[in-house]
């Protein structure tokens, strides 16, 4: 099975519905058993916020709870890693991430280093 990479980076609050139609691709390579990595920047890392997820299905005309559903997916079965510096923009650190972020446990924080290195080793890269 290839590794797929998806890099995203769209504002939530500009055009949520291409968010999550972002996580939901990312979600279906994980469900569909490929090796999958997800980078979320930008104001994108809002995404992996417990009440923005939320939050998102009204505003994207779906079901409640299945933007929810779809992260916990990708969150279970994906590397998942964010930007640092953008994560820092909204307000969230490391050290107060177990307060707001879904699953903070696994995540990996990082920078332009992190998104090339990840986009090299993959087989597929799709950005959203």
């Amino acid at each position: 099975m290839p590794k797929y990479f998806f890099m995203i980076s769209t504002d939530p609050d500009v055009d949520p519905r291409k968010c999550a139609v972002a996580i939901a691709c990312a979600a279906e390579a994980v469900t569909s058993g490929h090796r999958v990595e997800v980078f979320f920047a930008s104001h994108a890392v809002q995404l992996l916020q417990a009440q923005f997820i939320d939050d998102l299905d009204e505003r994207v005309g779906m079901a409640l709870g299945t933007c929810r559903t779809v992260m916990e997916t990708l969150v279970g079965g994906a590397k998942i890693a964010c930007s640092t510096g953008s994560q820092a923009v909204v307000g969230v650190t490391p050290e107060n991430a177990s307060e707001v972020l879904i699953d903070p446990d696994g995540l990996v924080w990082s920078g332009p280093t992190g998104v090339v290195a990840m986009s090299s080793a993959a087989d597929v890269v799709l950005s959203f």
